[in-house]
């Protein structure tokens, strides 16, 4: 039984070891989410995109992109913009839903390019060091995902039948 768990002491050490990096990567993360949250800087880039009036849903979906690629989590890009994105919505007369979800919707295309996935992909695939090709590869993926969702989130504010259906 002291064996057993000498062991197990041992491979959770391993592990431990293995991960430091992600885990201080996410600690950074969200100690600079915090920083621009508090300083104002997450609010003044998204008054800065609703300031883009007609083609406001398309940049707002890429603020939800921005959000998550900057804090690592949709969650978080919801909780500093999503309130953003519905104040605007409603004073440029767009769906405050629709841009709610463009937000979360442009988040998801965002999370490929995080710092903290890349770090987690390079330390599970034992390519530590590679997180810039990584980065390399999944940008383009994501940006060019996060335009189409950006295109259909516009298409939705403008086309009347895309419209109909988007309208709570």
């Amino acid at each position: 039984m002291v064996r057993a768990a000498g062991r197990l002491a041992g491979c959770y050490l391993r592990s431990l070891r293995a991960v430091a990096p992600s885990l201080l990567t996410i600690a950074a993360m969200l100690a600079l989410g915090y920083v621009t949250r508090y300083s104002g800087i997450d609010a003044t880039m998204g008054l800065a995109l609703a300031a883009t009036g007609a083609f406001y849903p398309f940049f707002g979906t890429m603020l939800g992109w921005l959000g998550v690629a900057v804090t690592g989590s949709d969650t978080a890009s919801n909780v500093l913009f999503g309130s953003l994105q519905t104040i605007a919505a409603n004073q440029l007369g767009h769906s405050p839903l629709l841009m709610a979800a463009a937000n979360s919707a442009g988040g998801v295309m965002g999370k490929m390019v995080d710092a903290q996935s890349i770090v987690v992909a390079s330390t599970a695939t034992r390519w530590v060091g590679a997180e810039g090709k990584i980065l390399r590869y999944v940008i383009v993926h994501s940006l060019v995902l996060g335009v189409l969702v950006g295109t259909l989130v516009l298409a939705g504010s403008y086309v009347p039948a895309l419209a109909a259906l988007l309208r709570p």
